[in-house]
This record gives structure tokens, sequence and C-alpha cells, in this order.
């Protein structure tokens, strides 16, 4: 009897695997080649609408892009030795432009920090790309989380039984339907320093403010105006996904917990958060990759004055139509959303639902 069970059990393998093939080649044609080609041209110095023959440079492309250094900034001193203080006391230290290597490559001041006492340099061959990884993951977390807190209120409330839970299930999803460059720009004109911009306006109305805020031109405002809009416009798809998740558990469980005595928290610790854990899972690992591949918002919003990793991509194919360097780039998004995309499932335990 147990032989059976295995020869049944072996001969709906090999029929999986036979049905799996056409999807399997397909995927191989239409994913791992260009895949494939990318990675090639990533080692080389090929330029994009040209037909000059490119050139193999192995990994020089990625030592431009990713090459850092931590360099110790010296103070300044005088003809006698003694360190140089400013009005206030402080320490005078050198410039950076005067201690950082330029050879094989020039390194530029990204970053300083002090350290015991010791003043620190972080600095990279390829600044705007380091800051432009900052930018996105910083743009990534923040967001994916607010998002998630935020769909996860939102589908509790449309998922309880009230009078119109049908139509705002629909109103919920207008700001996901209207196409992100539409509400880039509607947002553009809402963060406004002119008149035309609701929340300056708003705050001046309040008194909140004396003069107004240009979020799009100050840096310090630039992420968080980013983060807010990513976070209005998907906000909505989080809350679908979870939403499709709390529809799938059953209302025994709650009567049931209800009977015991368990309160609404109790409920949502113990029935509702591991239930929808793989829904939640599939929404984080959809979402996240979407925010590791932003885009628009920053190229519409803000140009070349502050990248995401998308946006530099895009910058180094079009403008410097360094097509190497794209590429480059490209595997560079591709293994960190990998490894965002394995520490979900292993963080979640989705592979072992």
């Amino acid at each position: 009897m147990a032989n059976n069970s295995n020869d049944l059990a072996h001969q709906e393998a090999r029929l999986a695997y036979k049905l799996l093939a056409p999807a399997a080649i397909i995927l191989l044609l239409v994913a791992l080649y260009p895949l494939g080609q990318v990675f090639y041209t990533s080692m080389t110095d090929r330029v994009f609408a040209s037909g000059q023959e490119p050139n193999f440079v192995g990994f020089d492309n990625y030592r431009q892009l990713l090459s850092m250094r931590i360099v110790e900034l010296p103070p300044q001193v005088d003809d006698d030795g003694n360190i140089i203080r400013d009005d206030d006391g402080n320490i005078v230290y050198e410039r950076p432009i005067q201690v950082l290597p330029r050879e094989p490559r020039r390194f530029r001041d990204v970053w300083q920090i002090n350290l015991f006492g010791t003043r620190y340099l972080i600095a990279a061959s390829n600044p705007a790309f380091i800051s432009a990884i900052t930018n996105t993951l910083i743009f990534t977390i923040i967001s994916v989380f607010l998002e998630t807190i935020l769909g996860l209120m939102i589908a509790l409330v449309v998922n309880s039984n009230f009078k119109g839970r049908g139509a705002m299930r629909a109103i919920m999803l207008v700001p996901w339907a209207v196409i992100t460059v539409v509400s880039a720009r509607m947002w553009e004109w809402m963060l406004a320093s002119s008149r035309v911009g609701i929340f300056n306006t708003l705050l001046r109305r309040f008194d909140l403010i004396d003069e107004s805020i240009a979020f799009l031109q100050t840096s310090t405002w630039q992420l968080p105006s980013m983060i807010a809009v990513d976070v209005w416009k998907t906000t909505p798809f989080m809350a679908l996904l979870i939403l499709a998740g709390l529809q799938l558990i059953p209302n025994e469980l709650y009567e049931a917990s209800r009977v015991d005595g368990a309160s609404k928290i109790r409920q949502f610790f113990s029935i509702t958060l591991p239930l929808i854990k793989p829904s939640l899972a599939v929404a984080l690992i959809f979402r996240t990759l979407d925010a590791l591949r932003v885009f628009d918002i920053f190229q519409v919003l803000l140009a070349q004055s502050r990248y995401s990793m998308a946006s530099y991509n895009y910058f180094q194919l079009i403008n410097n139509r360094a097509m190497g360097m794209s590429s480059a780039i490209g595997v560079v998004i591709f293994i960190i959303i990998f490894v965002f995309a394995l520490m979900y499932i292993k963080a979640l335990g989705v592979d072992a639902e």
C-alpha cells in the first residue's frame, strides 16, 4: 500500500514538472535572458544610441558607483603646531578636498561624523549615487511602514459591517486609481510656495509659519514631501491587499473568542494578525519592490535636484548616454530588491506557510 502511495506521489510530481515546463521556458526567454544581457552590458562602456563598439571593462562601473573611503579629517595648525580654533572655540578642520584621494579615482565628501573627539569623512567616488541609495532606502522604509499601518487601519474599518461599506471601499481606491504623474503634478501645485500651494496657505492662515516653505526646493523638506505623496497614493493599495486577507478569516473564530471573553485587542493579536500574515507579507513585498524602484514622483517633482536610484539610472542613460553605467545601476537595484524580498520571506515565515 505504501509503495502504491509513493508511486502515485512520484507520478503527480512528474506531471507537475511537465505542466510547469512551458512556464519555465517562457520565464527563461522573457526574464532571465534580458537580465543576463543587463549583467553583461554593466561590464562594458557601451554608449546608448551609438554605433561605437563597446569595450569590456569588468567591474569598473561598479567600482565607480560604489567605491567609498573613510578618512580622518585633521585639524588645521598654525606655524607653531598649535590647533587653530574659531571665535567660538571650535576646532577648525582641513578642507575635505585637501585630504581626499584623487587617484586612481577622485573621491568627494558625502558625510562627516565626529567619533570620540575625531572627525571622519565618509567619501565616495560617486556621491550622487550613494545619496540616491540613501534617499531610496529612507523613502522605502518610512513610506512602506506608514502605508502598512494606515492600510491595516483602513482595511479593518471597511471590513466591518456598516451602512455604505461598498461606497467606502470604492472611494478609498480613488488615490490609487489616479495616474502617478497626474497625482505628482497635483501635489506639486499643493506644495508650491506661492498662493497656489494649499499647504502654505493653510499654515499661514493658522499662523503656524511666518513665511512660505519651499517644500520641493528645500533639501530638508524634499524627502518628507515625496513620502507624503507616496503614502497618499499607495495606502489604498496596501489596504486592498490586507482586506483580501481579512475576508478569508472565518467569523466563527471571532464568535468563539467572544464566548471565551477575548477583547477586541486580544482578538486582533491572537486571530487577525496571525491569519493575515501571508497577505501582509505579499503586500509588503510588492510595495517594497515598487518603493525601491520609485522613479516617477522623484523625476516629476525633483528632476535632477534629488535622485532616487531609478531616477539616477534614467539620468545616466538619457542625459549621459552611459548605458554600461546605467546597466550597473540596474543590477544594484535588482540585488537590493532581492535582498529585501528574502528578508521579508524569512522574517514573516512565508516559506513555511
